[in-house]
C-alpha cells in the first residue's frame, strides 16, 4: 500500500508540472528560450546522475553487471525506437519544414505514453526503496520541467488557445498516475522484474540525456553561453551526487 501511495503522490506532483506553462504566458519567446536552455543543461546532468549514481548502483545489488549492461542497452535502444515511431522529439522551427498541427496531436499521444511509462518506472523505483524512488522522481521532474514548457509552446504554436493547451497537456501528463498504479501492481506481484525495469529506465534516462538534451546544448554558438550551459549540466550531476550522499 505504501508503494502505491507514494507512487501516486509522486506522479501527481510530476503531472502538475504540465501546468507550468501558465507561469510563462507573459514571458517573451526570446527570453523563454534562454531560460529553457539552462534548464535543459541541468536536466541532462541530472538524468545522467540519476542513472549512474542512483539507479544502476541499486540494481547492481540484485543483478550481474553483464546482465545490467545488456538491459541498459536494451532500454537505450527501446527509447530510440519509440522516439522514432512516436515522434517524441519536440518540433523545432526549421524553415517551415515541420507540420506543427499534425505534430501537436502526435506529440500529445507520444508524451502520454511516455508519461505512463514514467509512472511505471517511479512505482518500480519506490518498490526498490524510498531513496531510489525519490531520486527517480526527482530525475523525472527535472526532465519534465523543460519538456512541459516546450510542450505548452508547441500546442500554442499549433493554434491551441492557452486554456486548451494547458488542459490537453495536463490530460497527457496525468497518465503517469495510471502508470504508477499499474507499476505498483507489477512491483507487488512480480518483484523479480523490478531491477530489470529500473535498468531499462536507466537506459532511457541515458538516451534522453545523450540524444535529446545534450545536442540542444551544442546548438549554442556563443562560448560564454555554452560554458554557462555546461555549468548547469555539471550542476545537475552534482545535485544528484549530493542527494546520494545525503541519503546514505
Amino acid at each position: 500500500m505504501s508503494v502505491l501511495f507514494f507512487s501516486i503522490v509522486a506522479t501527481l506532483i510530476v503531472s502538475l508540472l504540465s501546468l507550468i506553462g501558465i507561469l510563462f504566458i507573459t514571458i517573451k519567446p526570446d527570453r523563454l528560450k534562454k531560460i529553457l536552455l539552462l534548464l535543459v543543461g541541468f536536466s541532462a546532468g541530472a538524468m545522467l546522475g540519476g542513472a549512474f549514481l542512483h539507479i544502476l548502483p541499486e540494481v547492481s545489488e540484485e543483478l550481474d553487471m553483464l546482465i545490467i549492461g545488456i538491459i541498459t542497452i536494451v532500454g537505450f535502444s527501446l527509447f530510440f525506437i519509440m522516439e522514432k515511431v512516436l515522434h517524441w522529439h519536440h518540433c523545432h522551427k526549421t524553415g517551415g519544414e515541420c507540420d506543427v498541427h499534425t505534430f501537436a496531436y502526435t506529440n500529445l499521444i507520444g508524451d502520454g505514453i511516455h508519461n505512463f511509462l514514467d509512472g511505471v518506472v517511479i512505482a518500480a523505483a519506490f518498490a526498490s526503496g524510498w531513496q531510489v524512488g525519490i531520486a527517480t522522481t526527482l530525475a523525472v521532474i527535472i526532465h519534465e520541467l523543460p519538456q512541459e514548457i516546450s510542450d505548452y509552446g508547441v500546442l500554442l504554436y499549433a493554434g491551441f488557445t492557452k486554456s486548451k493547451a494547458l488542459l490537453y497537456n495536463f490530460l497527457s501528463a496525468i497518465l503517469a498516475v495510471l502508470g504508477a498504479i499499474v507499476g505498483s501492481l507489477i512491483a507487488k506481484q512480480v518483484e523479480m522484474f523490478v531491477p530489470w525495469l529500473l535498468a531499462l529506465a536507466a537506459g532511457g534516462f541515458i538516451y534522453i540525456s545523450a540524444s535529446d538534451l545534450i545536442p540542444e546544448l551544442h546548438k549554442e554558438k556563443k562560448m560564454s553561453k555554452a560554458l554557462l550551459s555546461f555549468f548547469t549540466f555539471f550542476l545537475g550531476i552534482c545535485f544528484m551526487l549530493l542527494f546520494k550522499i545525503i541519503m546514505e
